[in-house]
């Protein structure tokens, strides 16, 4: 089995966190992807997360419709710090897949020097998928200057570029704006019947 692990804040998640990881599956050749919510993103320790049960239940109910799609509570269930390169080993041990293959951003994989052992994410990996943007700040030379073990195991990604982000998406629900068609359906009918997202 090819396993791809897609992690995030998913606050909420959308059309574009989908996308991503379908054309992720298909270009990588995965046969599962598993969605990892991260309950505190060191990267985002100046914003306010909603709670973790809250963005669970509206990720479950974004990949529900797709059987290769499944959310992991790997982070959720064991205490703070959560770091990449734990889950990571974890997943494996768990899984026992054929290869192990993270998915990540690239602007987050031009910070990955900086991440917690990442040597040993790299080494724990059989690949690494990137999903670029056209406004991401990747040095691919600087990168493999201070990880040159990625050289072999790094992936890109060409997926159609949605620009929707979660925070966008808060903002407008907050402002009471239009915001459907921004996530799936059954997503926006949860936010809406619960009231997510819309104090000021």
């Amino acid at each position: 089995m090819r396993l791809g692990v897609f992690s995030g804040t998913f606050d909420p998640p959308h059309l574009g966190h989908l996308l991503l990881a379908e054309e992720a599956r298909w270009q990588l050749q995965l046969d599962r992807v598993l969605w990892v919510l991260t309950p505190v993103s060191p990267f985002k320790t100046d914003q306010e997360i909603s709670p973790v049960e809250q963005r669970l239940m509206l990720l479950e109910r974004a990949v529900a419709l797709d059987p290769a799609f499944e959310v992991s509570r790997v982070e959720i269930d064991r205490p703070a710090p959560q770091y990449t390169v734990d889950t990571l080993r974890l997943i494996k041990e768990q899984y026992l897949p054929d290869a192990l293959i993270y998915l990540i951003g690239g602007d987050a994989i031009a910070e990955l020097p900086r991440w917690y052992r990442p040597q040993e994410l790299v080494a724990i990996v059989d690949e690494i998928g990137v999903m670029r943007r056209p406004a991401d700040d990747l040095d691919l030379s600087r990168l493999l200057e201070a990880l040159p073990e990625l050289s072999e195991k790094i992936r890109f990604v060409d997926a159609p570029l949605l620009e929707i982000s979660s925070t966008e998406i808060r903002r407008r629900i907050r402002e009471g704006k239009p915001y459907r068609f921004f996530l799936p359906e059954q997503v926006a009918e949860v936010i809406e019947q619960e009231g997510f997202y819309h104090q000021k």
